[in-house]
């Protein structure tokens, strides 16, 4: 069956967007000339000048950049950085001075506990007096009497 010659009416065919619009898309119109393919226009010719070797190159240097001065001296900024650096100084120095005290105590509490291990163990005698358990002692006592 030919459908070119029938007389009823095409229906578009309808093509829902993602928020549910309805579009409706009609066949395209007949060309009125041959489709022409698309031909980009060629680039206009650069002219770069004359070559120059490579070390008959020299770059300008860059203008001087000033730094904008500012618009009043911030004192106040650097009296609080400065506190506070010194704040933090002092507490570094406090926790490094307590740390050495620290130290030197338990030093010198080992240095006493060594010292009286020793003296312990020096004195571990019988007689209980010095000389540490090494033996009697010999004494001999002369007494004259002229008196009698």
């Amino acid at each position: 069956m030919d459908r070119t010659a029938s007389t009823q009416p095409i229906a578009a065919p309808v093509h829902h967007g993602p928020d549910g619009t309805p579009y409706y898309l009609t066949p395209a119109p007949p060309l009125t000339a041959p489709p022409a393919l698309y031909h980009p226009a060629a680039p206009a010719p650069v002219h770069y000048g004359p070559t120059l070797a490579p070390t008959a190159v020299y770059l300008p240097a860059p203008p001087p950049v000033a730094e904008p001065a500012p618009a009043r001296d911030p004192w106040p900024a650097r009296l609080l950085a400065g506190g506070v650096a010194l704040g933090a100084g002092g507490l570094g120095v406090g926790y490094a001075v307590q740390a050495v005290a620290a130290a030197a105590g338990s030093i010198g509490g080992l240095a006493a506990l060594g010292v009286g291990a020793y003296a312990l163990a020096k004195t571990t005698g019988g007689n209980g007096g010095r000389g540490g358990g090494q033996g009697a002692v010999n004494v001999h006592v002369n007494v004259t009497n002229r008196n009698r």
